[in-house]
């Protein structure tokens, strides 16, 4: 009975308990999650404390932890709490530190700032599942290999592409990138290369230094990289020790004009998370740096009114990297919040696969697993709020969204911001928060910075590149030619090379701000022209530096090299022999073919024919002489509208007849005409005759590549006595039937021959010549505007005067095919004529045919009286014939018209006769 009394009190108590639970509803998983939180949450800082990111971080993380912990939103009934451990700028130290920290059951690891012992971290938090928020920026631990590693600072990745479109904004092509030689500077220094071949320029050299690296080490590496042509640095080191760079280039001159210093976001960490000295900046003065991109707003203000009075400072500023670890601590409340809201629980369980091995004093067997953080990670990928440094959210690659830097420039005491950065629309002075409002543009268009003030305190663009006092010489080849040596020729002067492509490029070489030191290297072996092909295909290699000649542009070629602007206009022509024309006594009847004269000849016929049609019943001169055809034929005058319009016409087609047939008979009288059936390369390659071509020429490949003419049909030519002597010769004679080469050889060649050959056609292919440099040689880029400049001011061509003859010969050949006139050329003037005449003669007929309805022979006859009867009986019996049509074509049009007026008046007479008739008959 007891027992039955106790039963039903604890069923009570528990009734009692349960009911109202059950009865709040909504605040049930409140309650029980409360009852599984922890007191204190663990997660654990792992920095360089004293480093000048360490040292801005660390009372950053230290503020958001009592912040965190004195709003009741977040952490409701749980203390956040932070283990930090000090990596003391060691790699192994730093290593062990983050071991010694998983011990201690921390469910987020916040750091390290280092990428190397992010990479052996990153191991370990997979393997214990924790979480790792880490602020190493090295581009390749974005990769999926490191699943749980979270960065929650701008990956690297993206400040190599703002400094490749830096470089690509101001116009450089090669860079020299000086960096730590650890894998934060290794791997964003190999992005860098990527973005930088994205934009057709390139490092040139990277100048690589150990982290452990003397001032003499960095001294000597200054030295080395002063002694090279590119004079734009990419500064990719450590903040902690990367001003003594600039301290060393100072004294080596290095910071003077001409020269361009970037770099990366260390040194703005320095600068303000330090109180920067007027020598600091002086020797800083042009540097061009970025910086983190973070919006401005009141948080953001409230933040840095409270540095001062934060524990554990080191300095009176801070940097960009303290605002990321403010909001890295909030975005680990948060998702601890959210994670115990789901029902998450901290739990740790022994890792079988970490046993301690007999005499290890390691103890592996401590470091345990965190059971639900797989979980707490999906939570953290997936939170999006607003912190000090903008919008916390991460992309698919685990990387925050919207990534940007500023574009600073030191500039006096300060820094200036001379423009903005973004991932989404690339180079602005306009701020990123503005441009994601407005659709995405990077065009080069769009890009857009303030001037910068460059070492040396100048605005003008430092070229990026200069020829060193100590460097080589630039190799360049020459083509050592046999014929038309006027281009180019040895020499036994200082230059060893002389002619008019040596002199251009010289001239050119003036013209440049900078001094030029090169060599030339005669190209071949002086018995045949060498292959020009092989001269390009050389520079490319860099066998050379550069070839300089009669090297013509072609598209293969430019896919190699770089050309210049070209200095001289060039084309494939075809030339050959002509003779001189026999006068003749039936001449004139050359400028037409036999069906043109044949048409003209018609269309006289037919026009006067028309025009007599249109003419003869008026025109008082057909008139007076009808019945005589001949004195007809003779008439001047036309009266008709019909027969006038048709004339104009017609002395529009003569006109224009006359004067064609006129220029035709008169070149026809002085042409020269062709010894063969040559009128151009269409005619040309559709024979069978052999063709020449000069050797080393690019006319060989492009005859047998693009036109596709059989290889067996090419005469190579060697010399300028072959060219005569196979021309002259021709097919028959074991020569060619013309030649195709180039125009600035032709027009020599023609002159140098007297002239006795000619072009044939038109120049079928447009082309010119240049200089051939390296890819991406900024070099072709400033002789190409002083190649434009000696066209300008006339330099350009005394040379060619220098070199060239003067005495040119006709280019166009003035053949008597071509100047033979076709009805093809003028059948569209006989059409309108024709259609003239035509329309005129249909109004004409039916302008008669409509009086000839209304005429009535019986008006012409004398009338004679006989009865009404009679009459109708002799009108209905007789019909109107084809003659008489005929003949009432042939009357004066002023008979027709009295005709027909009498009629009308007969007509009206009859009808008021009739209706007399009927008014006096009787009703």
């Amino acid at each position: 009975m007891e027992a039955q009394v106790k039963r039903r009190v604890f069923l009570l108590l528990v009734s009692c308990i349960w009911v109202p639970m059950m009865v709040l509803g909504g605040t049930e998983n409140v309650t029980v999650s409360s009852l599984s939180r922890p007191k204190v949450v663990k997660f654990g800082a792992l920095f360089t404390v004293n480093s000048v990111i360490g040292s801005s971080v660390m009372p950053a993380i230290l503020a958001a932890v009592d912040d965190v912990n004195a709003d009741s939103t977040v952490l409701s009934g749980t203390k956040l709490d932070v283990v930090t451990q000090d990596t003391n700028c060691s790699g192994f130290i730093g290593t062990i530190d983050a071991l010694q920290l998983m011990e201690k059951e921390v469910v987020v690891a916040v750091g390290p700032q280092s990428s190397g012992i992010a990479h052996v971290i990153s191991h370990v938090v997979n393997e214990l599942r924790v979480p790792l928020l880490s602020f190493a920026t090295d581009p390749t631990l974005s990769s999926l290999q490191y699943q749980y590693f979270l960065r929650t600072v701008t990956n690297d990745y993206f400040q190599m592409y703002a400094i490749a479109d830096l470089v690509d904004y101001y116009g450089w092509k090669e860079v020299i990138a000086i960096f730590v030689d650890d894998d934060n500077g290794r791997n964003g220094i190999s992005v860098l290369g990527d973005a930088l071949a994205k934009k057709r320029a390139k490092i040139s050299y990277k100048a690589a230094f150990s982290p452990g690296a003397t001032m003499s080490d960095i001294d000597d590496l200054l030295v080395s990289v002063n002694l090279m042509e590119a004079r734009v640095y990419i500064v990719h080191v450590n903040p902690d020790t990367g001003l003594s760079f600039f301290s060393k280039a100072k004294k080596l001159g290095m910071m003077s004009s001409g020269y361009v210093w970037i770099a990366t976001d260390w040194l703005p960490s320095v600068l303000d998370s330090s109180d920067s000295n007027k020598d600091t900046m002086d020797v800083l003065q042009g540097v061009v740096a970025l910086h983190h991109h973070t919006p401005d707003s009141d948080k953001k203000k409230t933040f840095a009114s409270r540095w001062k009075n934060l524990k554990s400072i080191q300095t009176s500023r801070f940097n960009s990297y303290a605002l990321y670890a403010y909001d890295t601590v909030w975005l680990v409340a948060r998702a601890l919040d959210l994670f115990f809201k789901n029902g998450g629980n901290v739990t740790f369980s022994d890792d079988p696969s970490l046993r301690d091995t007999n005499g290890s004093a390691l103890k592996l067997s401590s470091l345990r697993v965190f059971d639900q953080g797989q979980k707490l990670l999906q939570i953290l990928v997936g939170m999006n709020f607003t912190g000090l440094t903008g919008q916390i959210q991460f992309d698919p690659q685990k990387d925050l969204i919207h990534p940007a830097y500023d574009v600073l420039n030191v500039v006096g005491t300060g820094l200036r911001t001379i423009g903005y950065w973004s991932n989404y629309s690339g180079l602005s002075v306009i701020t990123p928060e503005v441009l994601y409002t407005k659709p995405a543009n990077t065009s080069t268009s769009n890009q857009h910075l303030y001037n910068a003030i460059w070492p040396g305190e100048t605005i003008k663009r430092p070229r990026g590149w200069v020829f060193p006092n100590n460097g080589k010489p630039l190799r360049i080849a020459v083509p050592f030619r046999v014929t038309f040596e006027e281009f180019v020729k040895k020499d036994k002067g200082p230059a060893g090379v002389k002619g008019y492509c040596i002199d251009v490029f010289e001239a050119a070489i003036d013209l440049l701000a900078y001094p030029v030191p090169h060599v030339y290297i005669l190209y071949g072996d002086g018995k045949r022209n060498p292959s020009f092909n092989s001269i390009v295909n050389d520079v490319a290699q860099n066998k050379y530096d550069a070839a300089v000649g009669d090297i013509a542009i072609t598209t293969n070629r430019t896919r190699i090299v770089d050309f210049t602007q070209p200095y001289m206009e060039s084309g494939l022509v075809v030339v050959a022999p002509v003779k001189e024309t026999k006068s003749s006594p039936w001449a004139f009847f050359k400028p037409f073919t036999i069906q043109m004269w044949g048409v003209t000849g018609v269309f006289f016929l037919f026009v006067g024919s028309v025009v007599w049609i249109l003419e003869h019943r008026m025109n008082p001169e057909f008139v007076v002489h009808r019945g005589n055809n001949s004195l007809q034929c003779s008439g001047e005058n036309t009266l008709s509208t019909l027969g006038r319009c048709v004339l104009i016409f017609w002395l529009f087609v003569v006109l224009i007849i006359n004067s064609s047939y006129t220029a035709s008979l008169t070149s026809i009288l002085t042409v020269q005409q062709l010894s063969a059936g040559i009128t151009g390369i269409d005619s040309l390659i559709s024979s069978p005759d052999p063709i020449g071509v000069q050797d080393g020429s690019f006319a060989f490949n492009y005859l047998i590549d693009e036109l596709h003419v059989p290889k067996s049909q090419l005469r190579i030519i060697k010399s300028e006595a072959e060219y005569v002597s196979a021309l002259q010769q021709g097919p028959k004679g074991g020569g060619v039937a013309a030649i195709v080469d180039e125009l600035p050889y032709v027009e020599l060649f023609l002159s140098n021959s007297k002239c006795i050959f000619r072009t044939v056609g038109q120049e079928f292919t447009k082309s010119g010549w240049g200089f051939a440099f390296q890819r991406d040689s900024p070099l072709a880029i400033d002789l190409s505007t002083a190649i434009l400049q000696l066209s300008e001011n006339g330099e350009l061509q005394r040379i060619h005067d220098k070199w060239l003859s003067n005495n040119e010969c006709s280019s166009q050949n003035n053949q008597v095919d071509d100047t033979v006139l076709s009805l093809s050329s003028f059948w569209g003037l006989y059409v309108i004529c024709g259609g003239a005449c035509a329309v005129s003669l249909v109004v004409f007929i039916c302008k008669v045919y409509c009086q000839f309805l209304r005429y009535d022979p019986e008006t012409e006859e004398p009338e004679i009286s006989e009865p009404e009867s009679a009459r109708s009986s002799r009108r209905s019996l007789r019909s109107r014939s084809f003659k008489d049509l005929m003949g009432f074509v042939d009357k004066r049009e002023a008979e027709i018209k009295d005709m027909l007026k009498r009629k009308n008046s007969d007509n009206k007479k009859q009808i008021s006769h009739s209706s007399d008739v009927q008014q006096n008959s009787p009703v």
